[in-house]
């Protein structure tokens, strides 16, 4: 009789104590946002409909725009590709990453992967490394779980590659994958498509889900577009009357369009578009390269200058970020930041504090409209492959220094495409702004 009152009562008693229902069922914490960093190699600030594009077709990055947040003045961390890509991932200044010829990633850098990874997200990268192909610089070494794609620029530079470098931190693995479809030189695989098809399989196996207590992910999609590589032979510009080169280079930015656009159905069916916080931009500003012409498309919009470039147009690049929890749709910011602000905002959006030892600041107030942003005093920038080609930007204040000639200052809130030259009518000013160009 007492063990049938006891039975009886235990449903009763777990109905009314709040106290054990909160020990055995604990209510569930906020999740922290899963995180996809989408990069394009030499995207440049005129390349994208949504930045006044009117031949080249992207429909999914501009609709991506359309519902999250544009920026005007994002710029990247250097007019070179493999300083550009340390910083974003390092949170730092290139001057300050600590690199070397040949090394244009440190075996002892801290990287965003690394910061997420010690935090339980899944970290994986898809598409283009160029930051090293010795163990301790390759992608598993600096935080990330998994990476296919191509260790070095050279490699990338061949879209129907016949073989990707696979790389798996929990199996150890390290090794090269073949792509039947490319063998023989034939061009079966497009692989730049390959790599969206690539982030659909992770995004499916590492969704968060009670069987991984949710765990969150970071990806980063990299995709080495555009460049004179073959284009994929199906296009929609054929039989457009423009130079083959343009219509090869239109077709592969719209390419990267439609795979970019792959991945957000898949996290759309997936229901996990509300909580991912969706980040696009380049690494670089468009590129001259062979008979393609970046002012045939005038892919640096009214920017002076390309990929390479301390102008305007080697370094502001497109940035367009979509987070539905937490960003409102339809807005255009004109916020100046850069590459290594990425790490501490990444920290912020994952409840993380960011490391003391970062040139960045968090922009996450800009993007939620909630707090007080900090902003730059400075921001500066040197061509790795021309040390004698620098810049700065303080406010709206632009100073370029060119080789030994003199100085030359813009006002960018007037003169965006950087074409009257104010220095001789501000010479405090150029002073000022020299010594932070000389600065450490």
């Amino acid at each position: 009789m007492i063990w049938t009152m006891l039975v009886f009562c235990a449903p009763a008693q777990a109905q009314t104590n709040t106290s054990h229902l909160s020990f055995t069922n604990p209510p569930p914490t906020p999740r922290r946002p899963n995180i996809l960093l989408i990069l394009a190699d030499n995207i440049g600030y005129g390349d994208l409909g949504c930045y006044g594009q009117t031949k080249i077709k992207t429909p999914r990055l501009d609709k991506l725009a359309s519902e999250g947040i544009r920026f005007t003045s994002y710029y990247t961390g250097s007019p070179n590709d493999e300083p550009a890509r340390a910083s974003l991932l390092t949170g730092l200044e290139p001057r300050h990453v600590g690199a070397t010829f040949g090394h244009p990633l440190p075996s002892d850098a801290f990287t965003v992967a690394t910061m997420l990874q010690q935090e339980r997200y899944h970290t994986a990268m898809i598409g283009e490394w160029n930051l090293g192909d010795t163990p301790p610089v390759e992608p598993g070494s600096k935080g990330f779980d998994e990476f296919i794609g191509y260790l070095s620029e050279g490699h990338a530079r061949d879209y129907f590659t016949d073989t990707l470098y696979r790389q798996d931190t929990s199996t150890g693995s390290n090794r090269l994958i073949s792509l039947q479809p490319n063998w023989n030189n034939a061009h079966g695989q497009y692989v730049p498509d390959f790599l969206g098809t690539v982030t659909d399989n992770v995004l499916r196996n590492n969704q968060p889900s009670r069987l991984n207590r949710f765990r969150s992910f970071f990806l980063c999609l990299s995709y080495p577009v555009p460049h004179d590589g073959t284009a994929p032979e199906d296009s929609i510009y054929s039989g457009e009357s423009w130079p083959q080169a343009e219509k090869d280079r239109a077709s592969i930015i719209t390419h990267m369009d439609a795979s970019i656009g792959g991945v957000l159905d898949l996290l759309a069916q997936l229901k996990l578009d509300t909580n991912t916080v969706i980040i696009f931009t380049s690494i670089g500003g468009p590129k001259q390269e062979g008979a393609a012409d970046p002012k045939f498309f005038n892919s640096a919009g009214p920017l002076r200058g390309g990929a390479g470039s301390v102008y305007e147009g080697g370094i502001r690049v497109p940035m367009i970020i979509r987070w539905p929890a937490q960003i409102r749709a339809g807005q255009v910011s004109d916020f100046a930041w850069a590459a290594w602000d990425f790490l501490p905002t990444a920290a912020e959006i994952a409840f993380i504090t960011p490391p003391k030892k970062t040139d960045g600041i968090s922009i996450l107030p800009v993007l939620t409209g909630k707090g007080q942003p900090m902003e730059h005093e400075s921001f500066r920038w040197e061509s790795s492959e021309d040390a004698s080609q620098k810049a700065v930007r303080m406010g709206d204040w632009k100073l370029v220094q060119i080789q030994t000639n003199a100085a030359e200052l813009y006002n960018l809130k007037t003169d965006i495409g950087e074409q009257n030259d104010v220095a001789s009518k501000n010479p405090d000013l150029v002073k000022q702004m020299q010594k932070f160009l000389t600065g450490k």
